[in-house]
C-alpha cells in the first residue's frame, strides 16, 4: 500500500528537513507542493528525497492542495495525508489518522483540534475556526468540529473523486462540502496542535473571508432557486409595496413621490434580476447534474 505525505509549502526552509525526516522514519513518502517560494525550500526537499512539485507562481494553499490531490493520483497513491509544513503537527499523529482508512472505517481522516484534547490556540482564533466550522456544517448538514484542519487523510476513493477549485485557504471547507456530497465517510480523531513561535503563516482575516466566500459560492451553486430566487421574491414584495403606495398617493394628491418611485423599481429590478439569476443556475445545473 502507497502512503504519501504531502506538504503544501511557501518558503518553509527552517521547518521542512526536521518534519521530512521524522516522516520517512515512519516509512512514508514525502510530497511537497512548493507554491513558488523564494528560500531554499525546493533545494532542501529534493536533497532529503522528497518528490516535489513546484509552482511558477504562488497559488496560495488552495492551489496547493490541489496539486498534491493530483500529482498523488499521478503516483497512485492509496492514501495521501496532507500535513502543514509550518511546524504545528505532530508527526507522530499521522499513524493514527490512516489507521481508519486501514481498518475501513473512514474515507476521509481529520485531525481535530477540538477533541478531547487542550491546546493552546488563541482565543481569537478558536473562535473564528469553530464560526467557520459551524457555516461549513450549515452548508453541508455534518456535525464536524474542525472544518479548517490542515491534518487530515484521504483514501483512493477521495483522490479519486475529489477535485478542488478554491485557490485560497476556502479549499478546506470546499473538499468537506463536496466530499458529503459524494456520500464519504468522514471521521474526526483529536491530534495535539502546537502554536509556539513562529509557526501558522496564515492570516486569520483573509482566512475566515475566503471560506465565507466558498462557503457562500457553493450554496448558491447547490441551492440556487433558494439563494437567488427566495431574497428575488422578497425584493418583488418589497417593490409591489412601495408601487401600490406610491400609485395611492399620485391618486390623492396628483404627486409623484420621487423617492418612493425609486425605491419601488429598484427593489423590483433587483427582485427580477435575482429571480431570473436563480432559474438560469437551476436550469444549467440541472442539465449538467443530468449529463452526469
Amino acid at each position: 500500500m502507497k502512503i504519501v505525505v504531502g506538504m503544501p509549502a511557501f518558503n518553509e526552509e527552517k521547518n521542512l528537513a526536521s518534519l521530512i525526516l521524522k516522516i520517512q522514519k515512519l516509512g512514508y513518502a514525502v510530497l511537497i507542493c512548493d507554491d513558488a517560494s523564494t528560500d531554499l525550500t525546493s533545494e532542501v526537499a529534493e536533497k532529503l528525497g522528497a518528490i516535489v512539485v513546484r509552482h511558477g507562481r504562488n497559488l496560495g494553499y488552495g492551489g496547493a492542495i490541489q496539486s498534491l490531490f493530483k500529482k498523488s493520483r499521478d503516483l497512485n497513491a492509496d492514501i495521501l495525508v496532507t500535513f502543514d509544513a509550518d511546524g504545528q503537527h505532530d508527526t507522530n499523529d499521522i499513524p493514527k489518522l490512516i489507521q481508519p482508512i486501514l481498518d475501513n472505517d473512514a474515507d476521509l481522516v481529520i485531525g481535530s483540534r477540538f477533541l478531547d484534547v487542550k491546546s493552546d490556540m488563541p482565543k481569537y482564533r478558536e473562535i473564528g475556526i469553530k464560526v467557520l466550522t459551524k457555516l461549513t456544517n450549515i452548508s453541508s448538514d455534518q456535525d464536524i468540529t474542525d472544518s479548517q484542519s490542515g491534518l487530515r487523510s484521504y483514501n483512493k476513493k477521495c483522490l479519486d473523486s475529489l477535485f478542488p477549485t478554491e485557490d485560497a485557504m476556502g479549499v478546506s471547507s470546499e473538499i468537506l462540502i463536496k466530499a458529503f456530497q459524494e456520500k464519504l465517510k468522514i471521521v474526526e480523531l483529536p491530534v495535539i496542535v502546537s502554536y509556539e513561535g513562529d509557526t501558522s503563516t496564515h492570516n486569520p482575516t483573509v482566512h475566515g473571508l475566503s471560506v465565507v466566500a466558498t462557503t457562500i459560492k457553493i450554496i448558491s451553486i447547490k441551492h440556487p432557486m433558494m439563494f437567488y430566487g427566495i431574497p428575488g421574491f422578497v425584493f418583488l414584495v418589497i417593490g409591489l409595496g412601495f408601487s401600490i403606495s406610491a400609485l395611492d398617493n399620485f391618486a390623492q394628491t396628483r404627486v409623484i413621490l420621487t423617492n418612493q418611485t425609486l425605491l419601488a423599481l429598484g427593489s423590483i429590478i433587483i427582485g427580477l434580476v435575482l429571480l431570473v439569476t436563480g432559474i438560469i443556475l437551476f436550469s444549467i445545473i440541472s442539465v449538467v447534474r443530468e449529463k452526469r
